[in-house]
């Protein structure tokens, strides 16, 4: 794999608004000119976490939890660099660029499926435009032309090779196509090779899967008359795992700059018909349980899904399942409710006969996950009596377990406890008796070496100042002369050498905000230390004040230096003579310090 340029994550960093990522996570509000929360990270009753717009940093003064935004991605979701380098990139709509042949030989190992993948997607577009059947019946669905070109829906031909003869003329080209999960090999192969396999879409109306990027990776089909299966998707393939993918999520992203919720329905047309009518935040499952990388992927986008199913059977099933797995996603600051249609309605029937307000208006109503979750529950036992409220504690208990630690999981309990007719403290004493395998609670690290440095301390030494204003203004860097610069190579002082490190990478590659120096020094030996410091409280009046103040700070750093080199000159020459060089390097600085008196220095 390719490393990732630095100049692409520097703009990453800036081009993020840290406020509203975090936000989508935690519940964040205003304090002066930075917002405060309740850390994500550890259990606490008064904020102690706050992000900086400014500084675009974000720092718990409890735990001692501090980054950047990229930091918070896989910190808070547990996410690996290039992971978070990818999902911040997505948010802007820009492709990660990669350095090196290693990451130019992996594209072209993918870059042929997805090529074939679009020109399957297009000849099905081309195909549904020659198909009148299956054309009149998508708009017996309600769907208008435009909706389908959107969607690049498509026809795949009532044919066991079309697509096979078309794009499978070779053995490369078969072994492609079976790689992208558009053929299929019969089990007992007989006669030429191309008898051998058939297409795996035959007669039905196809809907492309397209990734975040909006590239197609997978198809689904949809039977036009009778016939089994209903719907067919693509299997899984290097491009695509059914767990992971929502439909619809780019046409979402595409259509909404800014997001607050989405809603995940269990069809192709549902989600098309929901954002024909407006709902234009309606995302699928492919085929699929609602799985833990799912929510993880909705709650890197929003802190609110409402999950609307169909009233049968299995349409409560399919809500149970999502709940389980939901469980130990719930946490304060997301917000999970689920929806009930009503019986032989799903979501594209119900939006077309009653429109988006009325739609809306029952996602407005839809039922929080602690309320559905005591619902089920309660149908399962006879709360009227005592066998029967026990019977539901019983059940309660391995599903309240797996909800993290947390305001949620202590409002939860509250609720359960209410039902039961005990106090919340009572009940978790009893399930604690039962040893119940609760999971323990992340140790938190509290040693001295990663606690902040204390809050509104003194201004600390003049590489300390010096540096702390590169953290603040990292464009004054550029404003330090080469003479300036220069001072500082004899400077002996503590934390110099990381002074001198971080003003030559600032002059070499500008920046301008905080948090592109934080991230630019993750994994460095220093990396931490820089952190704490823009941790601190400083009171610094702007750009130009802390240009001054470095230039001064660097000033007096080789006035000490050059003090320190004379006394030691001097020493030498008590005990002996001074080379001609050094008498030479004696009256220049007898001669600079001189200045130094002269300007009150």
């Amino acid at each position: 794999m390719g490393r990732i340029p630095q100049q692409f994550i520097d703009e990453l960093i800036a081009r993020t608004d840290i406020v509203e990522l975090i936000g989508a996570r935690v519940p964040l509000k205003k304090s002066g000119r930075e917002y405060k929360a309740c850390c994500p990270f550890h259990t606490e009753k008064t904020p102690s976490f706050w992000v900086s717009p400014d500084k675009q940093f974000y720092h718990c003064f409890g735990c001692g939890k501090h980054g950047t935004a990229l930091g918070f991605l896989m910190e808070h979701d547990h996410m690996a660099f290039p992971e978070a380098v990818e999902e911040l990139a997505v948010r802007l709509g820009l492709e990660v660029p990669h350095e090196g042949g290693g990451e130019r030989t992996a594209q072209r190992v993918d870059e042929p499926l997805y090529e074939l993948l679009a020109r399957v997607a297009r000849f099905y577009t081309e195909q549904l435009a020659a198909e009148p059947r299956a054309r009149d019946y998508l708009a017996k669905r309600g769907l208008t032309a435009a909706t389908c070109e959107s969607f690049a829906i498509g026809y795949a031909p009532d044919s066991w090779n079309e697509l096979l003869r078309r794009f499978g003329a070779s053995d490369a080209e078969r072994r492609r196509l079976t790689d992208a999960g558009l053929i299929v090999e019969r089990e007992r192969g007989a006669g030429r090779e191309g008898e051998r396999h058939y297409d795996r879409f035959r007669d039905r109306v196809i809907f492309p899967i397209r990734d975040a990027r909006g590239r197609v990776i997978a198809f689904g089909g949809r039977v036009i008359d009778a016939g089994e299966p209903k719907y067919l998707n693509s299997p899984e393939t290097a491009l695509f795992h059914k767990g992971r993918e929502l439909y619809g999520l780019h046409e979402t992203r595409r259509a909404r700059r800014s997001l607050d919720r989405l809603v995940v329905v269990e069809g192709y047309m549902d989600v098309v018909s929901l954002h024909q009518a407006g709902v234009d935040y309606a995302v699928a499952t492919l085929g699929t349980a609602t799985t833990a990388e799912h929510f993880r992927r909705i709650f890197r986008l929003v802190s609110a899904v409402v999950f609307a199913f169909d009233g049968d059977r299995a349409g409560r099933a399919a809500a149970w399942r999502a709940l389980q797995q939901a469980l130990p996603e719930a946490r304060e600051g997301r917000e999970i409710r689920f929806l009930f249609l009503p019986q032989g309605e799903d979501p594209d029937t119900l939006i077309l006969g009653e429109g988006r307000a009325a739609f809306e208006e029952r996602l407005a109503r839809a039922v929080p996950l602690s309320e559905y979750l005591v619902r089920e529950l309660s149908e399962q036992a006879d709360l009227s009596s005592a066998d029967g409220r026990a019977r539901f504690a019983e059940q309660a208990r391995p599903l309240f377990v797996r909800v993290p630690e947390g305001v949620y999981r202590e409002l939860l309990l509250e609720r359960l406890a209410q039902v039961v007719g005990l106090s919340a403290a009572r009940l978790e004493a009893l399930w604690s008796a039962g040893k119940v395998d609760t999971p323990p609670a992340p140790a938190l690290a509290r040693s001295a070496a990663v606690m902040p440095a204390p809050r509104g301390a003194g201004r600390g030494s003049l590489v300390r100042q010096a540096i702390v204003r590169l953290l603040h203004f990292p464009a004054i860097a550029l404003e330090v002369t080469a003479a300036e610069r220069g001072g500082l190579d004899a400077s002996e002082e503590p934390g110099v050498a990381l002074l001198r490190e971080l003003l030559d990478d600032l002059r070499a590659q500008p920046v301008q905000i905080p948090a592109q120096v934080i991230q630019r020094w993750v994994g460095h030996k220093d990396g931490e230390t820089l952190q704490k410091l823009l941790a601190r409280e400083e009171v610094i009046t702007g750009a130009p004040a802390a240009a001054g103040e470095l230039r001064a700070a660097l000033l007096k750093l080789a006035d000490l230096a050059a003090g320190r080199r004379l006394e030691a000159l001097e020493a030498k020459s008590r005990s002996g003579s001074l080379a001609a060089d050094e008498v030479k390097e004696f009256q220049r600085l007898i001669e600079r310090l001189s200045h130094r008196d002269a300007r009150g220095g």
